[in-house]
């Protein structure tokens, strides 16, 4: 299974590594990224923490998660392939990049060599995804990326006391 692939841009796709924590750390200090982690993440620890998590899902093969990095090895981002199913051949893609990569079309080269990857060395059919209605820029990346937008979810999502819908877009190994 490839681990590190080079996107035509001049990005990469490669597993998270510890020494990515300090960046990590100031990508989920931003408010627009406190909703992303799966736990607090307020020091380097924490952020090493979050990278481990990463790496021994890869270990045990529930979820793939890449580092999207520039040509100096600096993560800007991250793409993750998770929820597989592989009875039935899908799973499920998340993103996010750090302000200083947005606009850049990070997440939307990383999601699209993500979803050759997953078609291609996981053997998935259907790769699945979700947005907050009111989140433009990540249907933009999703609809950049070849994924279809799908349908609604009606108050999906809940933070600090408000409902949000939810969009989803998925994309078929069959797709162009």
């Amino acid at each position: 299974m490839r681990d590190r692939m080079w996107l035509p841009v001049g990005l990469c796709l490669r597993p998270w590594e510890l020494s990515d924590a300090p960046n990590v750390l100031v990508a989920f200090t931003e408010p627009l990224m406190e909703r992303q982690g799966d736990a607090p993440l307020t020091t380097v620890e924490d952020a090493e923490n979050w990278i481990q998590r990463r790496r021994n899902q890869w270990h045990q093969e529930v979820a793939y998660s890449f580092a999207v990095t520039d040509s100096t090895n600096t993560a800007l981002g991250s793409v993750t392939v998770s929820n597989l199913n592989h009875q039935h051949g899908t799973g499920w893609i998340s993103y996010w990049t750090a302000s200083t990569a947005r606009g850049r079309g990070t997440a939307t080269h990383g999601c699209r060599t993500l979803a050759t990857w997953c078609f291609a060395d996981l053997g998935l059919f259907r790769l699945e995804l979700g947005h907050r209605t009111d989140n433009r820029a990540s249907c933009r990346v999703a609809l950049a990326a070849g994924f279809a937008a799908e349908g609604l979810q009606r108050q999906k999502l809940a933070y600090g006391g408000v409902r949000y819908d939810v969009e989803t877009h998925a994309r078929l190994a069959t797709d162009p």
